[in-house]
Protein backbone atom coordinates (compact mmCIF):
# COMPACT_ATOMS: atom_id res chain seq x y z
CA UNK A 1 0.00 0.00 0.00
CA UNK A 2 2.76 2.51 0.66
CA UNK A 3 4.76 1.61 -2.24
CA UNK A 4 1.60 2.35 -4.27
CA UNK A 5 1.46 6.24 -2.58
CA UNK A 6 4.65 6.52 -3.24
CA UNK A 7 5.24 5.38 -6.85
CA UNK A 8 1.64 7.82 -6.86
CA UNK A 9 3.84 10.80 -6.15
CA UNK A 10 7.39 9.77 -7.11
CA UNK A 11 7.60 9.27 -10.34
CA UNK A 12 10.46 6.75 -11.62
CA UNK A 13 13.07 7.87 -14.15
CA UNK A 14 14.04 5.62 -17.35
CA UNK A 15 17.45 6.19 -19.34
CA UNK A 16 16.63 6.77 -23.03
CA UNK A 17 17.88 4.17 -25.28
CA UNK A 18 21.45 4.24 -27.04
CA UNK A 19 20.12 4.03 -30.12
CA UNK A 20 18.49 7.33 -30.39
CA UNK A 21 22.19 9.23 -29.30
CA UNK A 22 24.17 7.15 -31.93
CA UNK A 23 21.95 8.26 -34.91
CA UNK A 24 22.09 11.52 -34.54
CA UNK A 25 18.98 12.71 -32.96
CA UNK A 26 18.10 16.84 -33.49
CA UNK A 27 19.47 19.02 -30.92
CA UNK A 28 19.13 22.97 -30.78
CA UNK A 29 21.18 24.69 -33.54
CA UNK A 30 23.64 27.51 -32.66
CA UNK A 31 21.20 30.18 -34.64
CA UNK A 32 18.20 29.51 -32.50
CA UNK A 33 20.23 29.58 -29.41
CA UNK A 34 21.76 33.34 -30.73
CA UNK A 35 18.28 34.36 -32.00
CA UNK A 36 17.15 33.74 -28.68
CA UNK A 37 19.68 35.85 -26.25
CA UNK A 38 19.14 38.95 -28.98
CA UNK A 39 14.73 38.79 -27.90
CA UNK A 40 16.44 38.50 -24.38
CA UNK A 41 18.47 41.39 -24.58
CA UNK A 42 15.95 43.41 -26.74
CA UNK A 43 13.68 42.64 -23.67
CA UNK A 44 15.98 44.22 -21.34
CA UNK A 45 16.73 46.87 -22.88
CA UNK A 46 12.86 48.27 -23.50
CA UNK A 47 11.65 46.96 -20.59
CA UNK A 48 14.25 47.42 -17.74
CA UNK A 49 16.98 49.74 -18.82
CA UNK A 50 15.41 52.59 -21.38
CA UNK A 51 12.94 53.47 -18.76
CA UNK A 52 15.39 53.79 -16.27
CA UNK A 53 17.47 56.16 -18.20
CA UNK A 54 14.55 58.39 -19.27
CA UNK A 55 13.79 58.63 -15.40
CA UNK A 56 17.17 59.50 -14.60
CA UNK A 57 17.20 61.80 -17.24
CA UNK A 58 14.02 63.85 -15.57
CA UNK A 59 15.27 63.89 -12.06
CA UNK A 60 18.94 65.15 -13.82
CA UNK A 61 16.85 68.32 -15.87
CA UNK A 62 14.66 68.84 -12.53
CA UNK A 63 17.74 68.77 -10.10
CA UNK A 64 18.97 71.04 -13.07
CA UNK A 65 15.74 73.66 -13.12
CA UNK A 66 15.48 74.43 -9.34
CA UNK A 67 15.33 77.78 -8.60
CA UNK A 68 14.67 79.98 -4.97
CA UNK A 69 11.25 80.23 -4.52
CA UNK A 70 10.42 76.79 -5.54
CA UNK A 71 8.12 74.35 -3.90
CA UNK A 72 8.80 70.94 -3.77
CA UNK A 73 8.42 67.71 -2.54
CA UNK A 74 11.18 65.76 -0.94
CA UNK A 75 11.69 61.65 -0.60
CA UNK A 76 10.49 61.65 2.84
CA UNK A 77 7.46 63.27 1.87
CA UNK A 78 8.41 66.64 3.55
CA UNK A 79 6.74 69.98 1.43
CA UNK A 80 8.64 72.98 1.54
CA UNK A 81 9.90 75.74 0.07
CA UNK A 82 13.44 76.46 -1.81
CA UNK A 83 14.64 79.71 -0.11
CA UNK A 84 18.95 78.55 -0.71
CA UNK A 85 20.65 76.44 -2.92
CA UNK A 86 23.96 74.63 -2.83
CA UNK A 87 25.84 72.85 -5.18
CA UNK A 88 24.73 69.30 -3.50
CA UNK A 89 22.29 70.68 -0.91
CA UNK A 90 19.34 72.76 -0.74
CA UNK A 91 17.68 74.74 2.12
CA UNK A 92 14.23 74.51 2.24
CA UNK A 93 11.55 76.71 4.48
CA UNK A 94 8.84 74.23 6.20
CA UNK A 95 7.39 76.53 8.70
CA UNK A 96 8.00 80.47 9.50
CA UNK A 97 11.77 80.92 10.79
CA UNK A 98 12.10 77.08 10.25
CA UNK A 99 14.22 75.64 7.70
CA UNK A 100 15.74 72.59 6.59
CA UNK A 101 19.39 71.77 4.72
CA UNK A 102 19.02 68.58 2.78
CA UNK A 103 20.70 66.91 -0.39
CA UNK A 104 19.45 68.41 -3.96
CA UNK A 105 19.00 64.65 -4.86
CA UNK A 106 16.15 64.09 -2.01
CA UNK A 107 14.28 66.11 -4.45
CA UNK A 108 11.47 64.12 -5.98
CA UNK A 109 9.24 66.67 -7.64
CA UNK A 110 8.31 70.15 -8.33
CA UNK A 111 4.87 71.49 -7.22
CA UNK A 112 2.91 74.03 -8.92
CA UNK A 113 3.37 77.86 -7.08
CA UNK A 114 1.01 78.33 -4.46
CA UNK A 115 0.65 74.53 -3.29
CA UNK A 116 1.57 75.32 -0.06
CA UNK A 117 -0.69 78.11 0.85
CA UNK A 118 -3.53 76.06 -0.38
CA UNK A 119 -2.86 73.32 2.02
CA UNK A 120 -2.39 75.08 5.12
Amino acid sequence: MLNQIANFFISSAYAESPSLFSSGGQQGGGLSFIIMMVVFFLFIYFAIWRPQNKRMKEQQSLLKSLAKGDEVIMSGGLLGRVTKIADPYVTLSIANNIEVMMQKSSVVSLLPKGTIKSIE
